[in-house]
């Protein structure tokens, strides 16, 4: 039978029997009112349970991972604020329906249905996923809770004190909020989950706020794989800069007064806190899971004895707050009522095409306050001797550096976070100066950890930052890229465009640096970043495009709260010659702080008509330097910057080669995966009959020493395909 089936039955015939288990009596400290309010919502959250699985046998519903045995949430909603954002457990659901309760004007028991039945008409996620959020409850979705929600909880915690010091536009969170983040135990073990521990003890440790608190749902088990007994009280008991708590949810008396110790506690001290809640699992992991076959039975109906709701029954009685039967009649009527609204939810419309389903992939403008850009005033105490620079040509870091100083005048919401960006200024200098410029509050050095610099980030766009973090080596980005891809670009689309993480990622990378490192320093794969739904990535050539692109990028993260990475080729950084030593053909003038490259517009050097050369970073300065060759030898060319990455800018690129009658693409990614395959792809679908090539890197890692450029293309190479396309064209 059903384990969710006995378990009801068990119900009632105990409540009827007042069998209930053994614990300990209510404590005071809970309002009568309060704790009947709480087990409505542990009621609700059963019943939603049940009839989840109810909908899946028929067809009408599609997720049945459950909160039972873990109602006992609820009483940690009642102990905080619904201003208080929250990063829910995917058990949390007796938490979700609490908080509404908190809330004017909430049809939670509707909503939940809605989402149960992937109906279009769920107000949070549109239909795309059953998940838990609200945004009147402040509470974003998460898709899945496997630790990838804990290092933006850091960042959004650490974003209520820095909104403090410099409060952004578009903040949202009351200065005295807490961030809440919820996750079992099995998720606490996950390399994810220790970095965004260490990060919080780690900036608390140096008296920085950061007003979190951490609960560990402790269920005992993951799945199948059972948590050693005092496993997670001995990992998180000692652990500095964190405060332990620890409760039992299954007496929400305890809970409550522990949950309300722990929120006073972070909410007047500003330190983050772990709070420990012993739950059990009841049916299982999921639908289709039987606990049965992996466990005794014996176990799993011990387990189903210490059934929650019979705890909050018993308590209730003895506190003279509800009789039995009262309660009985709660659950059934609750039961009953949930039963009557799901026949309703399950008629309503569901998405039925790919527009529908990918309307919110892109998130929605924002109006943000009008500037004019930095004054002269700002800029020339900012710059000081940069300014009588600036009429002169220079290298692509320093233009970087000035564009990036220009940006922050003008918003003052922009903060930049990564290893080594403050006081060093960058490993390259690109960030030199700007700590001194506009202090640490906005130049953050962080510890090295990938995934805490990007959570960092997400977590301070949740309270309206515009973060620029900065990722050393591409090749380090891989470290933690579902932080990107798990989390800040799926956050619009489960949210039908509700929550949003607006930033502008750089990241240091592709290939050419002379033997530095090797594969670590000199990575030139991006395929990664190309398959991000919604993510936009840019790449300049020159320090011109970059100072202009960079504006863009914030542009799109301001106004248009999109993801941007904006990815900066290291061996370009200092680049000044072209065609001969000391010839300057590679530097540029500083554009005015007015001048934009948009989204989508190429570059195009040269009009010549044989053969246009399609690339993009250090490719397009490669092609550059082939052109005297292929002019010698009567080929007239042009090169075209595709500048973005993704999306293709395909309209421009098409326009671009108008008039070419060949098309060679020159692509410093690899063979297999790379951007070349997209524009082969493209070009032969827009301009059949065009002749095509394309000369692309090796499927190789990058060697260190002077083999540093052996699997690239090369100046050579570039001239020695184009005449072969030309040859088999002629």
């Amino acid at each position: 039978m059903d384990r969710s089936v006995i378990v009801h039955e068990n119900f009632l015939r105990r409540v009827a029997a007042r069998d209930f288990p053994q614990g300990r009596p209510p404590t005071d400290g809970l309002d009568p009112a309060k704790a009947v309010e709480i087990y409505r919502a542990a009621c609700l959250s059963r019943a939603l349970d049940r009839q989840s699985r109810e909908m899946q046998r028929a067809g009408q519903g599609f997720y049945t991972i459950g909160s039972s045995g873990h109602e006992g949430l609820a009483a940690v909603a009642a102990a905080l604020r619904p201003t208080d954002m929250a990063f829910l457990h995917y058990r949390d659901a007796a938490f979700q329906i609490a908080r509404a309760a908190q809330v004017p004007g909430q049809s939670i028991a509707w909503d939940m249905l809605l989402s149960f039945a992937a109906s279009s008409e769920d107000p949070i996620s549109g239909g795309r996923h059953k998940v838990l959020g609200s945004k009147a409850l402040t509470i974003p979705p998460q898709t899945s809770t496997i630790a990838s929600h804990l290092p933006k909880a850091v960042g959004a915690a650490y974003a209520i004190g820095a909104a403090r010091r410099h409060r952004p536009e578009h903040a949202e969170l009351p200065d005295d909020a807490i961030v809440y983040c919820s996750f079992g135990d099995a998720s606490a073990n996950h390399s994810t989950a220790q970095g965004a521990f260490n990060t919080a003890g780690w900036t608390s440790y140096q008296a920085i706020p950061m007003p979190l608190m951490f609960v560990c749902e402790d269920n005992g088990i993951g799945i199948s794989t059972k948590t050693p007994t005092g496993w997670i009280a001995a990992s998180f008991r000692h652990r500095p800069g964190v405060k332990y708590f620890a409760c039992d949810g299954l007496d929400i008396y305890d809970t409550y007064a522990t949950a309300l110790e722990a929120a006073q506690y972070i909410r007047t001290r500003r330190k983050p806190a772990f709070l420990h809640i012993r739950t059990i699992r009841l049916y299982g992991h999921a639908g289709a899971d039987m606990p049965t076959t992996y466990l005794p039975k014996t176990e799993v109906e011990a387990e189903e004895a210490q059934d929650p709701l019979l705890h909050m029954v018993r308590q209730l009685s003895q506190s003279g707050a509800m009789s039995p039967d009262d309660a009985q009649e709660v659950y059934e009527s609750t039961a009953a009522r949930v039963a009557r609204i799901a026949a309703e939810a399950v008629t309503r419309p569901r998405l039925r095409d790919a527009a529908g389903v990918m309307a919110s992939i892109i998130p929605p403008n924002r109006r943000c306050l009008a500037t004019n850009g930095p004054t002269t005033e700002a800029r020339a105490a900012a710059f000081g001797s940069d300014m009588k620079q600036m009429a002169e040509p220079q290298i692509m870091s320093r233009l970087i550096n000035w564009a990036l100083t220009d940006l922050m005048l003008s918003h003052r919401e922009i903060v930049m976070m990564g290893e080594d960006v403050g006081r060093k200024g960058g490993v390259y200098g690109v960030t030199q100066k700007l700590q001194a410029r506009f202090g640490p509050d906005r130049m953050i050095d962080t510890l090295l950890d990938e995934q805490s610099i990007l959570g960092l980030a997400i977590g301070m766009a949740q309270n309206g930052f515009i973060p620029m973090p900065e990722i050393q080596f591409l090749a380090y980005l891989h470290n933690a890229e579902d932080q990107l891809r798990g989390e800040a670009a799926t956050l619009p689309f489960f949210s039908n465009g509700q929550y949003t993480n607006p930033m502008v990622l750089r990241i240091a990378g592709l290939g050419y640096q002379k033997g530095f490192g090797g594969h670590f320093h000199n990575d030139n794969s991006v395929a990664v970043l190309r398959d991000i739904p919604g993510l936009i990535l840019a790449c300049p050539s020159n320090g011109r495009d970059a100072a202009m692109m960079l504006r863009e990028c914030v542009r799109l993260a301001r106004e248009e709260q999109r993801l941007v990475v904006f990815l900066e080729p290291i061996a370009l950084y200092p680049m000044r010659d072209l065609h001969g030593d000391k010839d300057a053909g590679w530097m540029c003038t500083y554009p005015d702080p007015s001048q934009t490259i948009a989204l989508g517009e190429v570059g195009t050097h040269g009009q010549g008509e044989d053969l246009a050369i399609v690339t993009f970073g250090n490719g397009t300065y490669l092609s550059r330097q082939a052109e005297p060759a292929l002019t010698s030898a009567g080929i007239t060319t042009r090169v075209v910057d595709m500048r973005w990455l993704s999306p293709l800018p395909v309209a421009a690129l098409t326009a671009a080669v108008q008039g070419a009658k060949r098309i060679l693409i020159v692509d410093e990614t690899r063979h297999s995966g790379g951007v070349a395959e997209a524009l082969m792809a493209h070009f032969a679908e827009s301009m059949p009959g065009t002749p095509l090539a394309r000369l692309t890197a090796e499927d190789s890692f990058i060697a260190t020493g002077p083999a540093y450029a052996a699997t690239m293309p090369s100046p050579d190479s570039i001239i020695a395909a184009a005449k072969a396309l030309m040859g088999r064209t002629l």
